[in-house]
């Protein structure tokens, strides 16, 4: 058994890649997603592998929970909380999404209000017990929520229970012994932090999706073993690590954007490799688009996230930011007669019109298909035949409207779903103060690499890389990622009267607590890095500052307020002499699964001789396009656009006016031409 086997369970494709332990070798493919039953592409596309006994290892990245959330379908969650604040739900926060869009609705939580209950109990902000957990009444309500047939889940939320968790811990207790078939999700597991509305919001989604992923992952399991896979199991979490797949049912909310983060995980490999510190990467598969970067050689993470606006998920994750733009978008002309693309997308039932599948609207896939980025007969490999004629009778209709040629209507296609993706692109470089001047765009997922040339120019990014295996680039990555553990707690503390020894046992209990979850993953020995989020006192939002100290010492401490003022300073271009709070402690622990060794290619001084050439239509109109075979290129050959580079499952367009070198593990650099 020595294979070890990334899968991607995308919207449109399921990537697969598989590592051979022995030799070193890496073998990729991909087949359809079946929306209705994830489990079955996976099967066939480890049947068409037909090494299911050998395989040590699955690490699967899915959507599940990802769509119950964005579909909303989940389980009905029954809510109890403390006597007084059974409206936290649905108040939510004073803010909008739109300030001035006056027609606005705010969006209602996972959650009934009739299905909101109360118990009698009360902690204070300090954590002292004000009122004892009334007992009866807990029983009471388990009983009645138990009666209740529609009822799937339970999540409970008491206040400032992160400081003090009895009554949250004993409330579950109880509903064991009362209604033992009902799974509950309690914040001081979930979320135990402050703020009661992202607590409460966090925890709801999380029992909302438990009966979901329970049964897929449990179904998965069980297919796995049918097939002859007897593999260790792992589903990937938000924050890139691994989690087991018994355990994923126990706490969900962990996966809630699983899929995206391998690619990410990948990106900061090759910029180890090639000495590249900063990359911003952009996937763009078939239904939408991730982008994120690895700043200073790493990637870069968040609590600050929302399923959709309202909807807060306060759990530590890769800062991936998502758009419905992917080769499956949808064109279509608007009620302004303006021409919009996505973010409706037609996924892989019926699919882009040129797939054959009875889909008849146009989508980006079909307007590469028309300008001849895109080769009818070698898609996936040649294993899918595309409908050119199904493609340009698709888009006719919009170059009427418009009164335009095919071409430049399918050209029109192209640039809005660019524009689209250059904001994506903006959003995590130029508004995080990023210059774009100083990063590489990595380019993957299917349709990736068909877009880098126009990306570079659109976002002003000078140079573009298309990595290996660009149409399962995160399955790569999941075949190379470590196991991850983030713990964090609400620890309110200030500089006017700093108590070191309540710091020190916040840290040294969360240290214990991420060494004890790996120990049980079966890994030893982790290395721990540790946090703090600090604001300036009043302040309603903090900064997370990474720190040094486990005995906060009066030198410790000195230094993390300098370098808080430091960090301020150049986050927000001012300081202040101000008194200073620390709201949180976070720990991570990381421990390694075993490195890939990549391997390097052949080298050639010659130039590459194309395969053939094709009509591509470009900005500038029809040329002339070199294409060549991405496995024919070898290592140190460079080549000039306009050219395409064909693959199974991608194609990495070259403009006129660039340039592409190959490195010496395969990539594909691509620069202006000087």
């Amino acid at each position: 058994m020595s294979y070890r086997l990334g899968v991607d369970i995308g919207g449109t494709f399921t990537d697969f890649v598989v590592y051979d332990e022995a030799s070193g070798e890496l073998h990729a493919w991909k087949n359809l997603s079946t929306p209705a039953d994830p489990s079955e592409g996976v099967m066939t596309g480890l049947r068409s592998f037909g090494k299911q006994s050998e395989i040590s290892g699955i690490r699967l990245g899915t959507t599940v929970a990802t769509n119950a959330l964005l579909e909303g379908k989940g389980a009905r969650v029954a809510y109890v909380t403390t006597a007084g604040f059974r409206d936290i739900p649905f108040i939510m926060r004073g803010d909008r999404k739109h300030h001035y869009d006056l027609g606005w609705i705010k969006p209602k939580p996972f959650l009934k209000r009739r299905d909101a209950y109360e118990v009698s109990e009360r902690v204070g902000p300090s954590g002292e017990i004000l009122s004892p957990l009334n007992e009866d009444e807990v029983r009471a309500v388990a009983k009645k929520i138990a009666a209740e047939p529609e009822i799937g889940a339970v999540a409970v939320m008491t206040m400032h229970s992160y400081l003090t968790p009895d009554h949250e811990q004993r409330i579950k207790q109880i509903f064991a012994e009362e209604a033992p078939d009902l799974p509950v999700s309690i914040s001081y597991e979930v979320l135990p932090k402050w703020k009661e509305h992202f607590r409460s919001s966090t925890t709801i989604c999380d029992a909302f999706i438990k009966p979901v992923v329970k049964d897929r992952i449990g179904s998965m399991k069980s297919r796995l073993e049918a097939e002859g896979v007897d593999a260790r199991l792992v589903v990937m979490r938000s924050n890139g690590g691994e989690m087991e797949a018994r355990k994923v049912a126990d706490s969900p909310i962990q996966i809630a954007m699983s899929g995206p983060t391998g690619g990410v995980i990948a990106a900061k490999r090759i910029a180890q490799l090639l000495g590249m510190d900063n990359l911003v990467t952009f996937d763009m598969g078939g239904t939408s688009t991730d982008v994120s970067t690895v700043v200073n050689g790493k990637e870069r993470f968040t609590t600050d996230f929302e399923i959709e606006w309202g909807r807060p998920i306060q759990v530590p994750m890769i800062d991936i930011r998502t758009i419905g733009a992917g080769g499956g978008s949808i064109a279509r002309i608007d009620a302004g007669g303006m021409l919009v693309v996505g973010p409706e997308s037609a996924g892989a039932t019926p699919g882009p019109a040129c797939y054959g599948q009875g889909g008849t609207l146009p989508t980006v896939t079909d307007a590469n298909l028309v300008l001849g980025r895109i080769s009818a007969t070698n898609f996936l490999g040649g294993a899918m035949e595309l409908d050119e004629p199904a493609a340009r009778a698709a888009i006719q209709p919009i170059a009427e409207t418009l009164g335009v040629s095919l071409e430049d209507a399918a050209l029109s296609i192209i640039r809005i779903a660019n524009n689209n993706m250059v904001g994506a692109l903006h959003t995590v470089l130029t508004e995080q103060g990023l210059d774009p001047r100083d990063f590489t765009l990595v380019a993957f997922g299917g349709a990736g690499p068909l877009h880098i040339s126009d990306l570079m120019d659109d976002a002003s990014i000078p140079r573009g890389l298309s990595p290996n295996f660009p149409g399962q680039f995160s399955a790569f990555g999941f075949t190379m990622a470590d196991a991850r553990v983030d713990r964090y707690r609400t620890v309110q503390l200030n500089s006017r009267a700093f108590d070191a020894p309540r710091a020190r046992e916040a840290l040294k209990t969360l240290i214990a607590e991420c060494q004890a979850e790996l120990a049980a993953q079966g890994h030893e020995s982790p290395s721990i890095s540790c946090a703090i989020d600090m604001r300036y006192l009043g302040q309603n939002y903090e900064l997370e500052l990474p720190i040094r100290a486990r005995d906060f010492t009066e030198e410790d401490v000195a230094r993390i307020y300098a370098e808080f003022h430091d960090l301020h300073e150049a986050r927000f271009g001012f300081r202040l002499d101000d008194h200073m709070e620390i709201v949180n402690f976070m720990v991570t622990g990381v421990a390694s699964t075993g490195e890939l060794t990549l391997p390097k290619i052949a080298a050639s001084s010659e130039a590459p001789v194309p395969a053939s050439t094709r009509p591509v239509y470009f900005r500038a109109g029809w040329a002339d396009a070199a294409v060549y075979w991405r496995s024919e290129l070898k290592a140190g050959q460079t080549l000039d656009g306009p050219a395409l580079v064909e693959e199974a499952a991608s194609v990495t367009v070259v403009d006129p006016g660039k340039s592409l070198e190959v490195d010496a593990y395969g990539n594909l650099i691509v620069t202006a031409k000087e």
